[in-house]
Order: structure tokens, then C-alpha cells, then sequence
């Protein structure tokens, strides 16, 4: 129905199930649009029109679903040689960059990466003749409205504008009307018209409780006739679990989601393309367009969001008129969105029956042998599994990337980086002494360093914090131990400069400083007091000595015991009685009292013979 219309070149607006073959819907007319060198050599075409810019652009939502359309691109295309590339994230740029160097023809892209070689001048679009939207409602959900639209402004105002997808929301007609010029809308049905899912599909739901759902999944896998499997998850926690969990199982099965880096995604797809993997667990992600031959069975784990995620589950099976089988695991918290579900597809469950992995009727509705256990058995694991895909190095350009890439990488070198990091982080962190008898140690035997001296480095370390922490008796015993090592190890030079300084420096530093600390604290308390009182006094206090006799009695005694009682020093009130505070007497009796008893009774006599 598409073909005759798209081929005409006028707009189009494609609506079909899944697995009805839109791809080339929209494939086919777009590779008759673009003129390459062998239409100039037939004659169909002019010289002048061949360019090496792109002259076509699909759009699309997801890295896996453009990597699919880009080889189903290249198949239909290799009679005229066309070229095709593929421009998404988690790739490294250059490549891309070459490559559209060189001339490209078709270009399938995200529109993040699409945008960013734009950007750069590195894309030109002002060639392009035909722009394509595939799942254009995917692309409005995941938040690419503004990117899709700035793309759209740097494309030629005279093009074909074709979108497709099997549901179409309001927003999508909405950016139709904006950007197309009198689309014709086609909308494949079949003629029985049945409902919007396909009827190859059979369709089982259960109410399930979280924790069995391992279990009931374990015994699913083990039906008569189950082909390739996939199983679909709300987070990415969960499906990293649930793969997780079924490899310890016996399973061969792979993970898709956001938290991995572009070549462990593009692994896991290869490995369940070729068979070395027979179960792969993903998220949504992989619910557009993924087009695998010999999936039989389709699992929700756990309940899509709404009915549109649903059909682009479910269609992963049952593809190009085969039969599949689709089951969905309703939690007890989820029955609310399953009925809303159930109710805009019209299907018939909308209360699902209460299942258990052990419920008779899950083994025979689903064809499960009687006394199936939730273990694979040994003699029935005959898939290699993920690791016998080799992971592709992209050149990731994400943090989450180069661990992966890391991972892959060649363990020789990761396996040298390790033990220099200590190395020098403990040669850093070394008493000065020790660290420039080491760098002097070191470059002068350079041939036999690298074989000797690694091993003396790790006991040196708690050497030099033990001399540091212990006292001067743990210094003295530490050292005769370094002395009798030493000619134990090896015989070499640096071992014994270093005995020898650092047992005759460093405890004579910790004697003076146990010895003069007692002879300090004496000479603080004495001698200090008798030399800067004098200076204080003469320049300071006489002022408020003077203020003080001019006030009466009463303030006296206030102005004395008040700033006696703030800094309580010893030495203010012995300064102010030498200096001759003549009427400060009793005050200063009071404060004497407290701290001794000799200086108050010699400071009476003086302050009465004054008087007198």
C-alpha cells in the first residue's frame, strides 16, 4: 500500500503492526530516490547530480533499532552499490567523520549524534531529498521533539517527508501538519479486523508475586518448542538482576539497558542473533523494532507502562507471520495499570488468575513438563553463552564505556599499572631523610634495581612510621633490629646509610625534646613573669591607677574585683602590688589567699610600711 505512494514522491504517513514490514516500506522507495553511479552509467541520471553528501535521512530513537535498519538498508541496496552509515552514540567520532569524508549516500542516525556532526560542519544536509521518522512516537516520549525539529530547519524546504510507526498519537499528527505537505495517511489493517495486536500471537497473563517470578520464568524457559527468548523489565536494575540470576540458573543469557556501554549492548545483540545466547533480558530499549528470527516467547516481567509498550513488546514475536507466544506477570501493585491496559486494547484478562510456580494450570497452558525445577540441567546447556562473543572495541566516548572497553582491554597491561601505584605513593609519603637516601640510592645500581630493590621497598614503609610514632627507647631497639638485618637481605650500600642516620638523628631529636620539656615548663613559670611585668606597668597600668584615686571608695573595690575576676591570671595582681598600688591592699589579700600563702604575708608589710 505504501510503495506505489511513496514512490510518486509525495508525503506519507505509515500505520501497521508490528512485524508487517515497515522498514521497507519506507526503505525501498528511499533507495530509488538517491542517484549513485550506476544510474549514470545506464543513462538515468546526470553526471551533475551525483554528490557525495548525504541524500537521504532516517531518523530513529534507539542505537539497536538504527543498526537494524542500517542492515536491511545495505541488504536491499548492494545491487546499485549504495552506501549506507549508521550515526549514533557510544561510538567513537572519528570513524564517522572518515567515513562521511569519503561520501555517503543514506544516513540512518540518533538525533543526539546527528546533531553534534551537524554542528561541527562535519554533516551536511543540505542534499538531502528524503527524510524519514521511524517510531516517531517513541522519539516524542524519549524527550527528541526539539531535536527532531531543529534537524528538520537544516534540511532543504523541497523533500519527501515519510513517518512511520504502529501506534500514532495525537503529537505525532500534530508534527505532520507542521512539517509535511499534504500527507496521504495509510493504515494497514487486516481484513478480519481484529484488534491492534496480531493474531499469530497468543497472549497469557498471571498475577504473580515478586518474589516467585525467578522461579515461574526458570520453569517458562523449559517449554517443549521454546525457541529464542526475550524478556522485557521496567528498570535497568532488574534486568541486570534477572540475567544475572539466570545464568546462575544454566541459562545462556545476555543483558540490554542504559547502564552498559555500546559494545557489551552490541555483544549481547550479536550473541542472541547467532545463537550462543538463547535468552536475552532487556528493557524497553530493545521494544522498537528489533526484528530477530526464531523468537517463540515474549515475557514481561514486568507490567509495561501503557498499552503502545505492550504492542512493541508483544511484537518481537509472531514476526512476518510466524507464531509466538506472549506472557505477561502482573504484580498484585500493578492490576490497576494492567486493567487500563486491558481496556484500551480490548483484550480479555481483565483479572488476571493468581499463579504460582508450582500452579497446575501454568504448566499446562504453557506446554511446561510435569516436574520441571527452576535449575537448567546439565545435559540440556548446550549454548556457548555471552562470553564466546567477543566484545567489538568502538572507542566509546561515555565514563560507562571505558570500563567496558577497560575490561576488554589487554590484562598484561593492567597487571603492570598495578603494583607502580603503590610503589610511588609510599615513596611520597616517606620522611624527607629516608626519601632522599632512596632517590639515592636508587638510580645508582640501574640494572639491578629492578629485580632487588622492589622487595626491600615494602618492609621500609613500616619502619618509617614506626620510628615516627614510637619513643626514644622503641627508636633505640628498632635500630639494632635494622642493624642486624641488614647484612641478613642483601649486601648493598643503601641499606646501611639508611640504619646509620636515621638511629643516631632521629632519637637525640626526642632526648632534647623529653629533656627540655620539664626545664621549659620551669622557666615559663618563672622567668617570663619577671621580665615583661616591668613593661606593662610603666606604660599601661599608671593611667588607671590615677583614674582610680580620683574615684571614690566604693568604685575602687568594684573596678579592683571585677578585672581580677575575668582573666584570673597569676600575675596581674603580684604587678600591680610592686608597682606601688598603694590602696589596692585588701584586694590584692584576696586573691593571694587562693593561689599561696607566702608573697600575700611580704606584700602586707610593704603596703604597711608605706602607709606609715
Amino acid at each position: 500500500m505504501t510503495l506505489p505512494v511513496a514512490l510518486s514522491g509525495s508525503d506519507v504517513i505509515g500505520q501497521a503492526k508490528t512485524g508487517t514490514g515497515k522498514t521497507l516500506g519506507f526503505g525501498l522507495p528511499l533507495l530509488e530516490r538517491v542517484t549513485v553511479p550506476a544510474d549514470v552509467e545506464a543513462g538515468r541520471a546526470q553526471p551533475e547530480q551525483l554528490t557525495e553528501a548525504p541524500q537521504a535521512l532516517v531518523v530513529v530513537p534507539t542505537r539497536e533499532l538504527c543498526q537494524q535498519v542500517t542492515n536491511d538498508l545495505l541488504t536491499a541496496g548492494k545491487v546499485r552499490n549504495v552506501r549506507v552509515l549508521a550515526i549514533y552514540g557510544g561510538r567513537a567520532y572519528e570513524p564517522q567523520v572518515e567515513a562521511l569524508k569519503k561520501g555517503v549516500d543514506v544516513i540512518v542516525g540518533t538525533p543526539g549524534r546527528l546533531l553534534d556532526l551537524a554542528g561541527q560542519r562535519k554533516l551536511d544536509l543540505s542534499h538531502v531529498r528524503s527524510l524519514v521518522l521511524d517510531e516517531a512516537d517513541e522519539m516524542l516520549d524519549l524527550g527528541f521533539l526539539p531535536d527532531v525539529e531543529k534537524i528538520i530547519t537544516m534540511l532543504p524546504p523541497k523533500r519527501q517527508t515519510m513517518l512511520f510507526s504502529a501506534t500514532m498519537p495525537g503529537a505525532v499528527i500534530g508534527l505532520a501538519r507542521r512539517y509535511m505537505s499534504q500527507p496521504t495517511h495509510i493504515r494497514a489493517t487486516s481484513p478480519d479486523g481484529e484488534g491492534a495486536t496480531v493474531a499469530n500471537i497468543s497472549q497469557h497473563v498471571f498475577r504473580a508475586h515478586s518474589m516467585d517470578k525467578p522461579e515461574m520464568v526458570s520453569r517458562i524457559l523449559q517449554a517443549n518448542g521454546r525457541g529464542l527468548a526475550m524478556i522485557f523489565c521496567r528498570t535497568k536494575r532488574t534486568a541486570a538482576d534477572i540475567a544475572e540470576q539466570l545464568e546462575k540458573r544454566g541459562f545462556a543469557s545476555g543483558a540490554v539497558h542504559g547502564d552498559l556501554g555500546q559494545g557489551a549492548r552490541e555483544q549481547a545483540l550479536r550473541a542472541f542473533r547467532n545463537g550462543k545466547v538463547d535468552v536475552l533480558v532487556c528493557t524497553d530499549v530493545a521494544a522498537r523494532g528489533i526484528d530477530v528470527e526464531g523468537v517463540t516467547h515474549v515475557i514481561n516481567y514486568q507490567s509495561p507502562e501503557d498499552e503502545k509498550t505492550y504492542l512493541h513488546r508483544i511484537g518481537r514475536t509472531g514476526r512476518a507471520g510466524a507464531k509466538g507466544i506472549a506472557i505477561t506477570l502482573v504484580d498484585w501493585d500493578d492490576i490497576p495499570r494492567w486493567q487500563l491496559i486491558n481496556k484500551a486494547l480490548d483484550l480479555k484478562f481483565p483479572d488476571p488468575v493468581e499463579t504460582y510456580s508450582t500452579s497446575p494450570h501454568l504448566f499446562e497452558e504453557l506446554d511446561i513438563p510435569a516436574g520441571t525445577k527452576g535449575v537448567l540441567p546439565r545435559t540440556e546447556r548446550t549454548r556457548a553463552g555471552l562470553r564466546a562473543e567477543e566484545i567489538e572495541d568502538l572507542g566509546e566516548t561515555g565514563g560507562r564505556g571505558r570500563k567496558s572497553s577497560a575490561a576488554s582491554s589487554s590484562p598484561a597491561a593492567a597487571e603492570e599499572r598495578a603494583p607502580r601505584t603503590p610503589r610511588q605513593r609510599r615513596r611520597t609519603r616517606g620522611g624527607s631523610s629516608v626519601a632522599d637516601g632512596a632517590a639515592a640510592a636508587l638510580p645508582a645500581p640501574t640494572s639491578e634495581a629492578v629485580s632487588v630493590a622492589d622487595a626491600p621497598a615494602e618492609p621500609r614503609t613500616p619502619r618509617r612510621r614506626r620510628r615516627t610514632r614510637a619513643g626514644a627507647a622503641d627508636v633505640a631497639a628498632e635500630a639494632a633490629v635494622a642493624v642486624a638485618e641488614a647484612p641478613a637481605t642483601v649486601d648493598e650500600a643503601p641499606v646501611t646509610v639508611e640504619a646509620e642516620p636515621v638511629a643516631e638523628a632521629k632519637p637525640r631529636r626526642r632526648r632534647a625534646r623529653v629533656v627540655a620539656k620539664p626545664a621549659d615548663e620551669v622557666d615559663f613559670q618563672i622567668a617570663p613573669i619577671a621580665e615583661p611585668m616591668p613593661e606593662v606597668k610603666a606604660v599601661t597600668k599608671p593611667r588607671r591607677r590615677t583614674r582610680v584615686v580620683a574615684k571614690p571608695a566604693a568604685d575602687e573595690v568594684d573596678f579592683q574585683i571585677a578585672p581580677i575576676a575575668e582573666p584570673v591570671p597569676e600575675s596581674k595582681p603580684r604587678r600591680r602590688t610592686r608597682a606601688a598600688a598603694k590602696p589596692k591592699a585588701e584586694t590584692v589579700a584576696e586573691a593571694p589567699v587562693a593561689e599561696g600563702e607566702a608573697k600575700p604575708r611580704r606584700r602586707r608589710a610593704r603596703a604597711a610600711t608605706t602607709e606609715g
